[in-house]
């Protein structure tokens, strides 16, 4: 039996125009700015003009720790809001913009998968609406003039071996992580280290995705850190005068992208920080966006709980004023025997045994969001042809031993119908009250703020900072930034910063190489382990297998 691969489901659906699906989600058509039939751009101006009305229900998806077997969060919470639309729920999803790196690189789009996608795909995969080019012009922006001006007299005194900003571009290039730049002579710059982050690990990436306003995105582009004086006092982009042309190159791209998913849903796809390099959510104006245009607004946020969760509740609720009302954590019975010590070439076969022994990881998630967030959460199984009927009921079972239920997703197979038990779960969760709260308090140190994220939300033993780390501390401690939230720069594929550590390890310690504040998104940055800003691309890329016709239809995107 064959299948049609993703792309093929996405170009063989027949779209509605923008304009209709704008109508269906109550936006007149004077916010709207249209990029061709299908996409379009929604003013801002929108939220000033829906302040008086009520929020709908917010409702998180995430996933356990992520695997080479796939989870299907994006699939999940598009499936999610056609199912609840199929119960007769007025329904919007709100989703990130997936990244060049990823698409070209292992991992493949982020549209979705099956029939619970969102189109068009090939260009929310691709350029879409030119946001990742604004927001890499910005950052190479300040980069240049940051540059300018120390070739120009460096009249600020800027240390050139004590700057923090790097250059950016939206690919997996690991041949820029570290560079020698400013070299031919005199004339063509200050010789220097330097480097690329890719695009998605920008600051003004965050920036953009917590603004709640234009004039907050330029207020936070002005607060950007870029390094500091020989004296050690910090150099911000305003001192720079660079925060007014950065806001002019982000005025567009800070407006949220509307399209469609199969079945004609309105969907919000704006924004896109890594969530274990950044804090992996979507534009705060595009949640809010469809918290009142909708009764649910479905949101996700990447990787595992431990990631874009944590960040989603940490970050973003705490700077939004947001309260979720239901958590969905997405697992798959081949994803838990993989973490039980199943190859990935033999996931397909039954394994009770291994099943129970990878079941840890989701019941440790399910507890976090229960116990540390205080929230209501379902576990969605996205199902797979070859989940028998003995492990299915092993996972219902554990999970009800927490007082959790479990719904069987099949949005990949039957899109929104497969979706109608999920949202039917979380509409009843979403009645339940709830004892929202975070996992620390912002008025605790920075090594306090550590230790309970690595404690309560990790489960390590503790956490310990390098010398270079410590000294960053001290240092920004003493210069007022240790009441900022912190964004855990940490591998996705454990709850440990060790990757090869699967399931739901113990007796470990998180060890923090690097502290680095992040004034205009307004979070410090802590690095673990071996995480990079700019990823690489593996041995065969998918890059490899993507092609375009005469007819300029694209093929090989995933």
């Amino acid at each position: 039996m064959s299948f049609l691969t993703d792309i093929e489901i996405a170009q063989a659906c027949e779209k509605k125009k923008i304009t209709e699906i704008a109508a269906a989600a109550g936006i007149d058509e004077k916010y709207l700015e249209q990029y061709g039939n299908y996409k379009a751009k929604v003013d801002y101006s929108l939220l000033k003009d829906l302040a008086g009305r009520p929020d709908g229900k917010l409702i998180l998806v995430t996933a356990i720790t992520p695997t080479p077997a796939g989870e299907g969060k994006t699939t999940t919470s598009v499936g999610l809001t056609d199912g609840l639309r199929k119960i007769g729920k007025n329904a919007v999803v709100a989703l990130r913009e997936p990244s060049l790196g990823p698409v070209f690189g292992i991992k493949g789009g982020a549209a979705g998968g099956g029939y619970a996608q969102v189109v068009p795909m090939e260009d929310i995969n691709l350029h879409f609406t030119g946001d990742f080019h604004a927001i890499g012009a910005a950052n190479n922006l300040l980069a240049a003039m940051l540059d300018n001006h120390i070739q120009q007299g460096n009249a600020l005194g800027i240390d050139p071996k004590a700057i923090t900003w790097k250059r950016a571009v939206d690919m997996n290039d690991r041949q820029l992580r570290h560079i020698v730049d400013g070299l031919g002579g005199r004339m063509q710059g200050v010789p220097r280290e330097d480097g690329f982050e890719i695009t998605v690990a920008s600051e003004v990436m965050a920036v953009l995705c917590l603004s709640s306003s234009i004039s907050d995105l330029k207020a936070r582009c002005g607060r950007i850190i870029v390094g500091y004086t020989y004296g050690g006092k910090p150099v911000t982009a305003h001192d720079l005068k660079a925060e007014g042309a950065m806001a002019a190159l982000l005025k567009d791209a800070i407006k949220p992208n509307l399209v469609q998913t199969l079945e004609g849903t309105p969907a919000f796809v704006h924004g896109g920080p890594f969530a274990n390099i950044a804090h992996g959510c979507n534009s705060i104006m595009a949640t809010r966006m469809a918290l009142k245009l909708a009764d649910y607004a479905v949101t996700e946020a990447g990787f595992a709980a431990d990631l874009g969760a944590e960040k989603f509740m940490d970050i973003k609720c705490r700077m939004a004023g947001l309260k979720p009302s239901a958590v969905v954590i997405v697992a798959t019975v081949r994803a838990l025997k993989y973490h039980g010590g199943v190859p990935k070439a033999e996931l397909g076969t039954e394994n009770l045994e291994a099943l129970e022994k990878g079941l840890p990881n989701l019941l440790q998630h399910v507890s976090n969001v229960k116990n540390v967030y205080g929230l209501p959460c379902v576990v969605a199984v996205n199902a797979f042809p070859t989940d028998t009927a003995a492990e299915l009921a092993m996972v219902e079972s554990k999970c009800r031993d927490l007082g959790v239920n479990v719904a069987l997703s099949e949005v990949w197979a039957k899109g929104g119908e497969g979706g109608r038990a999920l949202a039917e779960e979380v509409v009843r969760l979403c009645e339940q009250p709830n004892d929202f709260r975070f996992s620390y308090d912002l008025d605790t140190s920075i090594d306090e703020k550590l230790k309970a994220i690595c404690t309560k939300v990790y489960h390590a033993d503790g956490v310990e900072l390098d010398a270079n780390a410590k000294k960053q501390l001290k240092q920004l401690t003493e210069l007022g930034f240790d009441k900022l939230p912190i964004c855990m720069a940490k591998t996705q594929y454990s709850f440990s910063d060790n990757p090869a550590l699967l399931g739901a390890p113990k007796g470990f310690t998180i060890t923090v190489r690097n502290l680095k504040v992040c004034a205009g998104a307004g979070f410090i940055v802590a690095l673990t382990g071996d995480i990079m800003t700019m990823p690489g691309l593996p041995k065969v890329p998918a890059a490899e297998r993507i092609d375009v016709d005469e007819n300029g239809v694209i093929t090989g995107l995933f």
